[in-house]
């Protein structure tokens, strides 16, 4: 036998329920995989059906369909002389998995069922599957179960996703047993600043045990709030020796290696911890399969030689990410572009900058020849002969920004707004409210006999709070008209898309109005923090050359719905919420990540804050924090769909499960906090008062 293996993975950006798109990009994959010479393909984990199913997994047809799809996949020549590996749900003895179907030359192989389900954050798959329990073992005439495949010149197994993350990973004691290559077929999606820890999994996997590791991974935004970020790599004795693109609008990416099997061995025989622990290890049932992964006469082919992993700073990542998510979406849902309320500040600027980058991918990809990138922008736009070449003209197109001046909008923000608009090459709208606000608080006025006031002309906090909430609410009601009528005003076929544009740290605070602007169709941005987003504005001043950007920066975050004084504003976002952004983002952290409830966040901020902040001041930000969080949290019921890119969401749907409504004075809590502030104070000498505010 040879000693060159060349093997395949690829990303592929299928999309849920989408059986012939997905069946068409699996064909693609392979047949790209053997155009290079692979003898063997591994596809992202139930990339058959999708891995964004949900409760469509309870369905019988998707269970019928995928099997279907893989009928189509075994009876087809494309599928001849490659070991194919591909994922989707199996029912066994009446209980669903989540599957590995490996097959050759029309016979299946292996069906190898996942062992640890994922159902953190995110994942649900106990939802849906059961996980397989019975190690090392196999059942039926076509094998089902925990195995591997020993083929006529390596020994092959399979781990799926969440298996790598596991304490007790199979791959620990398969590669004990003599497996040499290993396979991952993942679903990971994308949060900010994780990719550096699957790329040190997948190494370290090898690095103890040698070994060659291939991971697969879902790509693009399948039907939800994810997106799946690529990143298939392949991986050989602790180094990556192929890397993948985490972000791209290329619905089909493989990835070739050919590797020197005895590379692998050499690598384990000096580890004398290793072979001791391998001469005692529970063997694994081995399917034997008369084919090789290497050709008799290899000595003259070229092997790949490790490289450096780079990866992206995290304000590439939201230029990136989102930008992609939002492609998906567009062309996906057949509309013509979107719509976005453009404030003139950071929030809905950076959404904007998101969909200028969205422009700038889909350029770049039709300049490298991407014909479904072409198709996909010509029905987009109703021209079959356009070619985008031009980001800002691409803009033009599919993006519409309105910005929705009130008598307490200031000219500086629709300076800013439509400067931007003009920079990045947007159809922008000018348009005031002011009309329809006075008829919808005229209404109320003729109805009840009464007319609210602003604070500042004497009304109470309710009374302005209600004015307030009126102009954000019909800003939301014109988005959705234009959205709907802005093309066919311009003669142009279509509908367009509303963009929400609400930080991370705004929903986690309630600082929105429920059913305002922040009620969209989709929101790029909802899961990242005001922290990043700056960041992010200044990496679109210096890659994109946005200088309207600079005086969007500098200004103080404001809704403008308060009258101004003296022509300016004075109201601002940090002064109405009570507490900075950077504190929000913090008190995020802590509250989701760091699972704190009032007290513990307490316990850990005056820690943290000691060199800023007392403890009787650190007490009285926890409460404040934790009573209008729960005040408000009713708000994230009616979330708009977010992009999820912090592990700090306040996403209702399924990420951030939590009531909505709560006793927001939170009495027992507080009083362990103003317990612990009294013991302090006392031993600091400091007078005791009653409790903490």
């Amino acid at each position: 036998m040879g000693r060159a293996v060349t093997v395949a993975t690829c990303a592929l950006n299928q999309w849920a329920l989408d059986f012939e798109g997905n069946l068409e990009r699996i064909f693609r994959s392979i047949d790209i995989a053997k155009s290079k010479g692979a003898r063997y393909r591994l596809g992202p984990e139930l990339e058959i059906c999708g891995y964004g199913c949900s409760d469509h997994f309870y369905e019988s047809d998707t269970l019928l369909h995928s099997f279907e799809v893989l009928g189509k996949l075994l009876e087809s020549p494309a599928t001849q002389d490659i070991i194919c590996d591909v994922g989707m749900p199996v029912l066994h003895r009446n209980v669903r998995y989540n599957c590995r179907v490996i097959f050759l030359n029309k016979k299946i192989l292996l069906i190898r069922p996942k062992i640890s389900l994922a159902n953190t954050g995110n994942y649900r798959e106990l939802r849906w599957f059961t996980p397989w329990s019975k190690a090392r073992h196999v059942e039926e005439t076509v094998p089902f179960g925990d195995a591997v495949l020993a083929t006529k010149d390596t020994c092959l197994g399979t781990e799926i996703c969440e298996e790598l993350w596991a304490p007790n990973s199979p791959h620990i004691e398969m590669g004990l047993d003599g497996v040499e290559i290993f396979t991952n077929s993942s679903g990971s999606h994308h949060v900010l600043r994780k990719a550096h820890t699957r790329v040190d999994l997948v190494n370290s996997a090898t690095a103890k045990n040698g070994g060659i590791y291939i991971l697969a991974n879902q790509k693009g935004c399948d039907g939800d709030r994810l997106y799946y970020d690529g990143c298939a790599m392949i991986s050989m004795n602790g180094e990556t020796v192929a890397q993948g693109s985490q972000f791209s609008l290329d619905d089909v990416e493989v990835l070739v290696a050919t590797l020197d099997l005895e590379d692998v061995r050499s690598y384990r025989a000096e580890i004398s911890s290793r072979n001791l622990a391998a001469s005692k290890v529970n063997p694994y049932p081995r399917v034997k399969v008369n084919f090789a992964l290497s050709c008799p006469d290899d000595l003259a082919v070229p092997t790949c030689m490790p490289i450096q992993w780079r990866h992206h700073s995290p304000e590439e990542e939201i230029s990136l990410g989102p930008a992609c998510w939002l492609w998906d979406y567009l062309r996906r849902s057949k509309q013509a572009g979107f719509l976005l309320p453009l404030s003139g500040g950071i929030d809905s600027s950076a959404t904007a900058c998101i969909v200028y980058s969205m422009c700038h991918q889909v350029c770049l990809a039709v300049k490298n020849g991407n014909a479904d990138v072409l198709a996909d922008a010509r029905r987009i736009v109703n021209d079959e002969t356009y070619i985008p070449e031009d980001p800002r003209e691409f803009c033009k197109r599919v993006l519409t920004t309105c910005y929705m001046a009130s008598e307490n909008s200031s000219q500086d923000t629709c300076n800013r707004a439509k400067l931007l608009a003009e920079q990045i090459g947007s159809y922008h709208i000018n348009l005031n409210i002011d009309a329809a606000v006075k008829v919808v608080v005229g209404i109320f006025s003729v109805v009840s006999g009464r007319t609210p006031q602003f604070s500042v002309y004497g009304g109470s906090s309710r009374e302005s709070l209600a004015l307030q909430n009126v102009q954000a609410r019909i800003r939301m009601v014109l988005a959705y008209l234009f959205a709907q009528l802005a093309l066919w005003a311009r003669r142009m076929p279509g509908g367009l898309l509303v963009l929400g544009s609400a930080n991370v740290d705004e929903s986690l605070r309630g600082y929105l109005t429920k059913y305002d602007c922040s009620s969209a169709d989709i929101n790029p941005i909802g899961g990242i923090s005001k922290t990043d987003l700056k960041s992010f504005i200044q990496y679109c001043i210096e890659n994109f050359q946005l200088t309207a950007l600079r005086s969007i920066m500098s200004a103080p975050p404001t809704a403008e719905l308060e009258p101004l004084v003296d022509g300016q504003v004075a109201q601002t976002d940090e002064a109405d919420m009570g507490m900075t952004y950077a504190e929000l983002s913090i008190y995020g952290k802590l509250r989701k990540i760091g699972k704190a409830g009032p007290y513990s966040m307490f316990c850990k901020l005056i820690n943290i804050w000691k060199e800023i902040f007392t403890p009787r001041e650190v007490a009285s930000k926890v409460k404040h924090f934790f009573r209008m969080y729960s005040v408000n949290r009713h708000k994230m019921t009616t979330l708009t769909p977010s992009y999820h890119a912090e592990n700090y969401s306040p996403d209702d749907n399924r990420f951030d499960l939590r009531p909505f409504l709560y006793n927001t004075s939170w009495s027992w809590q507080f009083r362990c906090i103003d317990k612990q502030v009294s013991k302090l104070e006392k031993k600091e000498g400091i007078s005791v008062a009653e409790d903490v505010d």
